[in-house]
């Protein structure tokens, strides 16, 4: 009887003990897991720094959508210094900027076909030049190639001295049929009309 109460109490005191430490294995892991989520939120809460936006506008039959990633000043040089003068640029941070148009566009007096294209610049302290390539999937300017430009033009920026933070495309309808694109960063703005066909 005695042999069977020591069992007795062996077998509480490990159900116990067994029960205690799941508990503190359990308590860990919801900690963990807590600590975990603290972390994700905090990263959610800090911006990127060059977040993807877009703009858009629909001028006569034609949706045009501009996909780009806007990078900040933060007191920098940009033009001539970030974005060096007389070098390709792929009008925004970390992928290519594409534009997309449902519809075929007049601009610089030539047709620019419907379709999606990547977005490419030569910026200098003269006129910019503009070009719409092929290749609208790429990372920067890793991939451009020249032979895949379909519209190849100049414009003169126009230079401000309030300085826009963050790189800002905008379509504006100008009449029924006509609009402009412009781009907008530190203190240089582009600026070029088209038409829809």
């Amino acid at each position: 009887m005695k042999k069977l109460k020591i069992v007795s109490l062996v077998i509480i005191l490990l159900a116990f003990g067994c029960k205690s430490e799941t508990k503190e294995k359990v308590d860990s892991e919801m900690n963990h897991k807590e600590h975990q989520v603290e972390k994700t939120e905090e990263a959610t809460k800090k911006k990127p720094l060059s977040p993807n936006t877009s703009a858009m506008s629909i001028v006569g039959d034609a949706h045009i959508h501009i996909d780009y990633s806007s990078p900040g000043v933060r007191d920098r040089i940009i033009f001539g210094g970030l974005v060096g003068y007389d070098t390709i640029w792929q009008a925004g941070a970390h992928m290519a900027t594409w534009i997309e148009t449902n519809k075929d566009l007049t601009i610089d007096g030539k047709t620019l076909p419907a379709g999606k294209y990547g977005f490419f610049t030569i910026p200098s302290k003269g006129d910019w030049t503009i070009m719409f390539n092929k290749n609208w999937e790429q990372h920067g300017k890793d991939e451009y190639n020249q032979n895949d430009d379909v519209l190849r033009f100049t414009v003169s920026p126009e230079l401000s001295e309030n300085i826009q933070e963050h790189l800002e495309y905008k379509v504006t309808k100008t009449n029924e049929t006509e609009g402009a694109i412009s781009l907008s960063w530190e203190k240089v703005t582009i600026s070029f009309p088209f038409k829809s066909n």
